[in-house]
């Protein structure tokens, strides 16, 4: 099944829209001229915060990097692709709201720990452990303690 592209987005009205829950979208429900249906996503747009590497090199903070990485190391500890995306859409906020246009990878990793602490303990100690490179069972007990010791 592809995507059928024998109409403009353009030449579409608009049936209904609203907010997503989280409020970070706005979803449009659409009709073309000849009957098709489909829906559009609206989200604002950003600023480009640079992302500065272990490495040294700099590159454009990608959401969507983000998001295919975090759903390939924890998002089978999540019911759906929403809380998925809930969890990057949280974290970029957490990253703007530094209020400066440069941030490094360790504060994006640190941004979906926070998030995670929150919403789903297994996945944070699964990202932890890769994130913090993990070596040895003990560093697993301390973050256990840790957040144990959060509650």
């Amino acid at each position: 099944m592809g995507i059928n592209r024998k109409f403009r987005i353009g030449d579409s009205k608009v049936l209904e829209s609203r907010e997503t829950v989280d409020g970070t979208m706005i979803r449009r429900r659409r009709e073309t001229e000849d009957g098709h249906r489909f829906t559009t996503y609206e989200r604002i747009e950003m600023p480009p915060l640079t992302v500065l590497k272990r490495s040294g090199n700099k590159e454009i903070f990608d959401r969507d990097k983000l998001l295919m990485a975090v759903r390939r190391s924890v998002g089978k500890f999540f019911d759906s692709e929403l809380e998925v995306d809930d969890v990057v859409n949280r974290a970029s906020d957490i990253l703007y709201s530094y209020g400066t246009d440069q941030i490094t990878s360790k504060q994006i990793g640190e941004a979906i720990l926070d998030v995670l602490a929150e919403v789903n303990e297994v996945a944070y100690v699964r990202f932890a452990s890769v994130f913090r490179e993990f070596k040895t069972l003990e560093d697993f007990e301390d973050i256990l303690k840790e957040q144990k010791n959060k509650k």
